[in-house]
């Protein structure tokens, strides 16, 4: 006599509540690109105008708006998501296209901390240089790509979202087995 299967129920978010943890998801997104966009305007104003002042303002921002905002919607958009994935269908490691937007909302996250507030820190100091009229300090160009590649990682997320390419992890080879075990068979 075979053992009963044990039914495994999985904790799964109510439909209300995972709209709402869906619309925050959403939310924080939108939000982390439009500081992207805001990022990019003040990086390339700074490095495109000719009037020293408005350099000088756009490099200083960066310090007040970039990191701080960046960080905290690029964490909701993390907590979110995993809550989103534990609570629903696709899981968080379930789906390829679910770990794809993990790996790039967790890079980001980690790298505004890492790399960008640093940059972000030497580029509010060139702009206050700027403002004494010490136009000699060191330049500061890597800041360029911030604003191409994160919103370029972001809408890459959004397409894996409303796509959802690649299928199941493992599933070719859950459908090799099957397809095996089938031949197997007798009769089969």
């Amino acid at each position: 006599m075979s053992k009963p299967q044990r039914t495994v129920h999985r904790w799964r978010l109510g439909p209300r509540t995972r709209k709402a943890v869906l619309s925050v998801h959403i939310v924080a997104a939108g939000s982390w690109i439009g500081i992207d966009v805001v990022l990019a305007v003040l990086v390339f104003t700074a490095l495109f105008t000719d009037d020293v002042r408005t350099a000088a303002l756009a490099y200083q921002t960066l310090e007040l708006f970039a990191i701080g905002p960046l960080f905290t919607a690029g964490l909701v958009c993390l907590a979110s998501g995993v809550l989103l994935g534990l609570g629903t269908k696709y899981g968080v490691l379930r789906y390829w296209w679910v770990v794809a937007k993990l790996v790039v909302n967790v890079v980001f996250v980690v790298l505004v901390p890492l790399s960008l507030s640093p940059t972000v820190t030497a580029a509010a100091e060139y702009g206050r240089n700027l403002i004494e009229g010490h136009s000699d300090a060191a330049m500061v160009t890597n800041l360029v790509f911030p604003p191409i590649v994160s919103p370029t990682g972001l809408l890459i997320a959004v397409l894996l979202a409303v796509f959802k390419p690649w299928g199941r992890i493992g599933e070719s080879r859950r459908n090799a087995r099957a397809r095996s075990a089938s031949t197997d068979r007798p009769g089969g």
